[in-house]
């Protein structure tokens, strides 16, 4: 009997053949974009957080043009649900708008079509690596690695606790999203 792991990954390569399918392929001769993948368990709190972080500062720094992000979960149980509200209104005061996104679970396209895979934390890194086959490993990495400031691992999960854990999730996301744009300038030469 196959594992869930081998099932879980048949269905992933079926799904994607199907989006694949109705998406097309990218224009001919048009520069390819640099793809960001944020990663948290269940796709409503930090890695929608970090997207919303992350494409303002790509907007401030004038570099849509070479860098796009999406963001998706390890869990399916949200799946289509928008951002939790507490991560909503933490990142609004901010200036961020998370209100447009939508949960969504990481398949295995998704490490053919991101150039960067980041984790909020050790238990999604596992759980991706766990489901790579023959994949670069190199390109799925934690966020925090590419913090200035915080020596912190990881970005915590605020969702069982109050407003201020969303607001310590936004404190390191926006550490981290500066130092990815700086390593993306430099590593692409933008």
């Amino acid at each position: 009997m196959p594992s869930k792991l081998l099932l879980y990954k048949i269905k992933n390569l079926l799904s994607v053949a199907d989006e694949d399918a109705s998406r097309g392929s990218e224009a001919v001769g048009a520069q390819k974009k640099i793809r960001i993948l944020f990663v948290c368990m269940g796709n409503i709190c930090r890695s929608p957080t970090a997207r919303g972080v992350f494409e303002k500062l790509v907007e401030q720094a004038r570099l849509t043009h070479a860098i796009e992000a999406d963001s998706a979960g390890t869990y399916a149980g949200q799946e289509g649900k928008p951002a939790d509200p507490r991560a909503v209104t933490a990142a609004a005061k901010r200036g961020y708008d998370l209100t447009r996104q939508r949960a969504r679970r990481f398949n295995l396209k998704d490490f053919e079509k991101y150039d960067y895979i980041l984790a909020m934390d050790l238990e999604n890194l596992n759980d991706m690596r766990a489901m790579m086959m023959h994949q670069d490993t190199d390109k799925v990495r934690l966020l925090m690695d590419f913090a200035d400031v915080s020596t912190q691992v990881e970005v915590p999960d605020p969702y069982y606790g109050g407003g201020c854990g969303f607001e310590r999730v936004l404190d390191l996301v926006e550490d981290a999203a500066r130092g990815l744009i700086e390593y993306i300038r430099a590593e692409h030469r933008l």
